[in-house]
């Protein structure tokens, strides 16, 4: 498989990844367990939570890895700077310029649906917004995960500034321990090791982030050890693409009962309160598991099924950056229309994430595909998905 396909094939999957989070966040309005948002459907369903579980198990893995390996594409290809200039671009000025409008239209679709959980009628209810622990008041939103990117594109250009410093001896030894790492069936263990100890902290061994705008270390540490594999993958692309697409269905395989004895533990412990530390940090450890797994076989699965474009394709992976700027405020605001409908939640979620999806079609097709705002955010129609 030469060059130009394999980087197709992560494109598809850095586009499908992106548009699953209209499922993700459409299923959030109807779980029955704790949620981490301010609002919630009258209606709820465990396979809303069901949902949740299994696509954050490889979502943002996937995601933090492909940005790990495309940043280090650009670095190689056209030197530190460029790739800062051309990541400020991308990650920062959208986000100044997204963050407060989404701010705004978020908080004013929860103070609806605040409204609506309390007397059941549309209306503004500020003081209704149920207060979630351990949450800022004003948060990153989902931009976080280009909040994080950004910081740590600035972490990695650092370290290839004071490369010249580093012996070279210990430099190619770091980088042959994430080689056998990633190219041994056993190195998925040790590498799920920092993600448990991360994990322990949070509900269920799932790291959720908290959305503060100073970086949480659990956080910084769990979607980081991705990215930074990300970057080595792209370092021995070679030897590794081959072996995830010639492993892929084993990866998959394999991650399957692991997820279900997550789930399983999950289950045994119930949803009234927290686990310990230890059993937290023991279901990190099997869920971080399932997340390598799982991504590892989604690379390979699309380096051997989608190694190139068609049309279809290119328009996800063109429209997906607006997709996943704007798709809260479909989830929500559909949420809000579907409240009172006579459908259950299972009903009401499949409504809501095909009302979303056509939103986020018809909006990017008429306001932004080969616009101004197509340029701002892709810099025009793009020609290659290496960025």
């Amino acid at each position: 498989m030469n060059t130009d396909q394999r980087l197709h094939s992560l494109d598809n999957l850095r586009a499908i990844m992106m548009w699953l989070g209209i499922v993700v966040h459409v299923s959030v309005n109807y779980m029955v367990n704790p949620a981490p948002t301010p609002w919630r459907d009258s209606q709820t369903s465990m396979l809303a939570d069901l949902l949740i579980v299994f696509i954050h198990a490889f979502r943002m893995p996937v995601f933090f890895i492909l940005a790990g390996f495309f940043v280090a594409l650009l670095a190689n290809r056209r030197g530190v700077n460029a790739m800062l200039r051309q990541r400020l671009r991308k990650l920062v000025w959208p986000f100044m310029v997204f963050w407060p409008l989404l701010l705004v239209c978020m908080s004013l679709l929860v103070a609806v649906y605040a409204h609506l959980n309390a007397f059941g009628t549309i209306g503004l209810e500020f003081e209704r917004i149920p207060k979630v622990p351990g949450r800022p008041q004003i948060s990153l939103l989902h931009l976080w995960f280009i909040y994080y990117l950004f910081m740590y594109c600035l972490v990695y250009a650092l370290l290839l500034r004071w490369s010249a410093f580093i012996p070279s001896i210990l430099q190619d030894g770091f980088a042959s321990t994430w080689r056998i790492l990633c190219n041994s069936w056993w190195g998925i263990f040790l590498l799920t090791l920092p993600l448990a100890v991360a994990g322990s902290f949070y509900r269920n061994g799932m790291v959720t982030p908290l959305g503060s705008f100073m970086p949480h270390l659990a956080e910084f540490i769990h979607s980081g050890m991705f990215f930074t594999c990300g970057i080595f993958l792209y370092r021995f692309q070679t030897d590794l693409l081959s072996r995830f697409e010639c492993k892929c269905w084993l990866y998959l395989c394999a991650g399957l009962p692991v997820f279900i004895v997550f789930l399983a533990l999950v289950k045994s412990g119930g949803s009234a309160e927290p686990a310990s530390y230890g059993m937290q940090a023991v279901m990190a450890y099997l869920y971080n598991s399932v997340s390598w797994l799982w991504s590892f076989a989604l690379i390979g699965l699309f380096l051997r099924y989608l190694p190139g474009q068609n049309f279809l394709l290119s328009y996800l992976a063109d429209s997906s950056y607006w997709v996943y700027l704007v798709h809260m405020l479909g989830t929500m605001g559909f949420g809000i229309l579907l409240y009172h409908s006579p459908f259950g939640a299972a009903g009401r979620m499949m409504c809501n994430i095909l009302l979303t999806s056509m939103f986020c079609v018809l909006s990017y097709h008429l306001l932004v595909r080969r616009g101004l705002i197509e340029r701002f955010l892709n810099g025009g129609v793009r020609k290659k998905p290496a960025d």
